[in-house]
């Protein structure tokens, strides 16, 4: 596939192959508490496995933390009650992923979007230092739109550096930066950014300064707050 954008001075393009499993997804109810339980161990057990397997099942190990399987919460905010970003070691098996998934009977706890694509751009961390335990996070979910399309090489190369400027103040706040994500290959949606933020405010923050240097005015988006929760306990407390 072509790139859409060049690297900038904030990010730098990412050649390790790995590919992202994101998805949100709306509880489904009606299933006996005991096959919900049985599913919910069942998944746990799986994204344990992967986790030994090359796997990156959380949002802050992106960024080289240790820990385990994370998901997040976004019921309080959205039409889908939870929203998660994990890595495969490679677009095969992020497909192959989500098959194993479906197999342990998250269908029936869950209607689900499943966006599959390559990590495109490098992980970029606070110069403030990260913070592990920050409870928050952005998904943005956008796609070029028609002035992109008829935009020259020299305006799209200044709207990337327009932009840059905006991303350079979200990491500058306290914000780190998931890299970027290609889903254009089996989605409508070109790419996925991750936020993982301190507080609601530097979200807040960070989408006026966006709106200031105009980074809406070539996409369409769509975003997704979420609070972080271990996988493993939210799927414990499932009845």
């Amino acid at each position: 596939m072509a790139e859409l954008a060049a690297e900038t001075e904030v990010f730098r393009v990412d050649t390790l192959g790995r590919a992202l499993v994101f998805f949100t997804a709306r509880r489904v109810p009606g299933a006996p508490p005991k096959r919900v339980h049985e599913i919910a161990a069942k998944t746990a057990a799986l994204l344990s496995r992967w986790g030994n397997e090359g796997w990156v099942t959380s949002v802050a190990q992106m960024f080289g933390d240790s820990g385990g399987a994370e998901v997040f919460e976004a019921g309080f905010a959205h039409d889908v009650d939870v929203v998660g970003a994990w890595e495969a070691p490679d677009l095969e098996r992020a497909y192959e992923g989500v098959s194993e998934l479906q197999g342990a009977g998250w269908d029936e706890m869950f209607a689900t979007e499943w966006i599959v694509g390559r990590r495109e751009f490098q992980p970029v961390a606070s110069p403030k230092g990260r913070a592990p335990e920050a409870e928050w996070a952005l998904f943005a979910l956008w796609e070029w739109n028609d002035g992109w399309q008829a935009a020259t090489a020299a305006e799209r190369l200044e709207y990337d550096a327009e932009c840059d400027l905006a991303f350079a103040a979200d990491v500058g706040s306290g914000v780190s930066i998931a890299g970027r994500h290609r889903l254009d290959s089996q989605s409508s949606w070109h790419h996925l950014g991750i936020w993982e933020a301190p507080s609601l405010d530097n979200i807040t923050h960070g989408m006026l300064m966006h709106e200031k240097v105009a980074d809406f005015k070539f996409t369409t988006s769509r975003h997704f707050v979420g609070r972080r929760r271990s996988a493993t306990e939210f799927l414990g407390a499932m009845k």
